[in-house]
């Protein structure tokens, strides 16, 4: 069975945490990628970068929800998560936007273990990582082109 390391792409495209925003916007809308890993100056996985995650800063805030009972107020969502939304729509920096620990994969996984992750977590571009290093990524076309190549075969 075909494994991450037969289908990746080595040497993909990378950000560092600290490029700003604008600039890597530009570099996925150029590329015309959905998304890029973000490396430290040693080649370590960091993060993942996404346009969706460029999208979530133009959202509108969800105030968190309070439910006042006795006198007294309940938080319905929780002040951790209003303040990580905060943070995000507010980034200037990669790592501002970032969506850490991100979902990785082995050079070793099995394609069918990475078609069921992207599938269920959807996911369309996974980074390989071998010691925590970045040695490529999987996307979902390299996962298509592979079932045609082995069709035609």
């Amino acid at each position: 069975m075909l494994k991450a390391i037969d289908i990746m792409t080595p040497d993909p495209v990378t950000l560092s945490p600290d490029t700003d925003i604008l600039t890597a916007a530009k570099l996925l809308l150029d590329r015309k990628i959905n998304g890029a890993p973000v490396v430290d100056k040693k080649g370590m996985l960091v993060g993942v970068l996404t346009q969706s995650d460029l999208v979530a800063q133009q959202k509108q805030v969800t105030m968190p929800s309070i439910f006042a009972m006795l006198d007294g107020f309940i938080a319905l969502s929780s002040r951790e998560d209003f303040e990580r939304e905060i943070h995000k729509i507010a980034a200037t920096t990669v790592t501002e936007a970032m969506t850490q620990h991100p979902k990785a994969v082995t050079p070793q996984t099995p394609i069918d273990e990475i078609a069921t992750v992207m599938v269920n977590e959807k996911l369309y571009t996974l980074p390989v990582v071998d010691s925590g290093k970045l040695v490529g990524v999987v996307g979902k076309e390299d996962i298509l082109r592979t079932l045609l190549e082995h069709h035609h075969k």
